[in-house]
């Protein structure tokens, strides 16, 4: 096979040590759902690796089952800190974790977003983590206030018009 389809970069690294993946040093709060993802993503990293073990001889396979387990290592971490919050915990009332929220900005434009865990956090999804400035502009609040949500274009005035919590079995 010629040389140029070999990607040199990624066979030089075979051998060089991974660095770990951050670990958040704030609470682990999950929502079932965010569980179940969590669980998932530790079962598909355990199959890939069991795979990538048969290929000891390819340095290729070799990276990614490094790759694998140092995922895997995070997601166990992450299993073995979670703390689940069940949404219908929650009070109606007032923004917490697990809440969906309506609100309408000093533009007069609509938005909603889902307060969930950092690993659940989407943003194409609107699915902000709890620890977000926008999540802890909102988390304690009702319907119908006013909160500021400082961000680094400028700060934005947000009226919370909805709050809604999906509820979800254990």
């Amino acid at each position: 096979m010629s040389r140029a389809f070999l990607n040199e970069d990624k066979f030089e690294q075979a051998g060089d040590e991974l660095m770990e993946r951050p670990v958040s040093p704030h609470p682990n709060y999950v929502t079932p759902a965010g569980l179940k993802q969590l669980q998932d993503a530790a079962l598909r990293l355990e199959a890939l690796r069991n795979q990538l073990m048969a290929k000891r001889d390819d340095p290729f396979a070799m990276q990614e089952k490094a790759e694998a387990e140092r995922d895997l290592r995070y997601y166990v971490a992450r299993l073995e800190s979670a703390i689940v919050v069940d949404p219908a915990t929650q009070p109606e009332n007032e923004v917490r974790f697990g809440a969906s929220v309506s609100l309408e900005d000093e533009n007069g434009d609509l938005h909603h977003y889902a307060i969930v865990g950092e690993d659940e956090a989407d943003v194409a999804q609107n699915r902000v983590s709890w620890a977000s400035p926008l999540a802890k502009a909102l988390i304690g609040h009702r319907i119908g206030e006013v909160v500021k949500w400082r961000r680094p274009a400028g700060d934005m005035e947000l009226e919370i018009t909805a709050i809604h919590y999906q509820k979800e079995p254990l």
